[in-house]
């Protein structure tokens, strides 16, 4: 373990070849390769006029401080669909990239009208980040589509609900209070399982999901993150790492064995998953369409 800044970095991690947007630095104190780490980043520039110069200039500081001579991947998110002004500052990361300065360019929580709107100008998108798991399946009812004609891939996030797609949730009680949901994600995603069909029908999934764990010797986790692996369009989900935290080894473990090509979800499997989650609410027309939530 290497430590900077209040921050431990996990070798384990590294040597399972899990890319990190971290500075170099401290890799190169604990004796790793720097060529394997890969620069990812994510541009939400404040609502006023994207020119060139500001854009450039805030791609800069990145390259600076992450100590490489291009970005990898620039994922761009913007608050409020009304302000076009998104258009201008896409248009140019898209010059930037054909300039060299960024090798792939991706959104975070942008919807599928917006996605088609951006690639209707000839910007070429490489993925969306959105919200995807057993719980919220909203990427399948347009943006799975869309993506799959434009050559589009979906990076998903909250597969595993903050954690509550988990063993540690099996029939438990329902946590209701700030100690028991103790993280934002937590709290977040409870949330979404309220509005998905709540409680009890939660319990049903978990059921379902280590049922299917115990076929295969895995963990729920796992077939959790599986199951959104899956999906035709998706090209990788999101785990956090929990770097520095007690038992981080084995949910890097877990991350691990959801990639394996030996975790084959069967036809019982996801028929016994099915049976439960065709019982919860539409969220699309609960919500509304990927990244609905953070927008009025």
């Amino acid at each position: 373990m290497a430590q900077k800044g209040g921050v431990q970095l996990d070798r384990e991690a590294f040597s399972c070849c899990i890319s990190l947007d971290l500075l170099k630095d401290p890799f190169k104190s604990s004796g790793n390769d720097v060529s394997a780490l890969q620069s990812l980043t994510k541009y939400v520039p404040r609502p006023e006029p994207m020119n060139r110069k500001l854009v450039e200039e805030a791609l800069q500081r990145s390259i600076t401080r992450m100590q490489v001579d291009r970005l990898d991947c620039v994922q761009f998110h913007w608050w409020d669909y009304k302000d076009k002004r998104y258009l201008d500052a896409l248009g140019h990361l898209s010059d930037l990239q054909q300039e060299g300065l960024i090798r792939e360019l991706a959104l975070t929580n942008f919807d599928t009208r917006r996605l088609e709107e951006i690639t209707s100008r000839g910007i070429r998108i490489s993925s969306n980040q959105v919200q995807y798991s057993l719980i919220d399946q909203r990427p399948a009812a347009k943006m799975e589509e869309f993506c799959l004609a434009n050559n589009i891939q979906l990076l998903t996030y909250g597969t595993l609900a903050g954690g509550l797609l988990s063993e540690r949730y099996l029939g438990k009680a329902e946590p209701t209070s700030r100690a028991e949901l103790y993280t934002a994600s937590l709290s977040k995603y409870k949330n979404m399982i309220n509005s998905w069909g709540g409680w009890s029908l939660f319990q049903d999934l978990l059921v379902a999901l280590e049922t299917a764990a115990r076929r295969h010797d895995c963990s729920v986790a796992s077939v959790a993150t599986r199951y959104v692996l899956d999906r035709p369009a998706v090209g990788g989900v999101i785990v956090g790492c929990r770097l520095g935290v007690a038992g981080a080894g084995q949910h890097i473990s877990d991350s691990l064995r959801s990639c394996s090509p030996d975790l084959k979800l069967t036809v019982e499997d996801l028929a016994d998953i099915t049976a439960v989650t065709q019982r919860s609410r539409d969220l699309s027309a609960l919500i509304g369409d990927c990244g609905d939530e953070y927008r009025s």
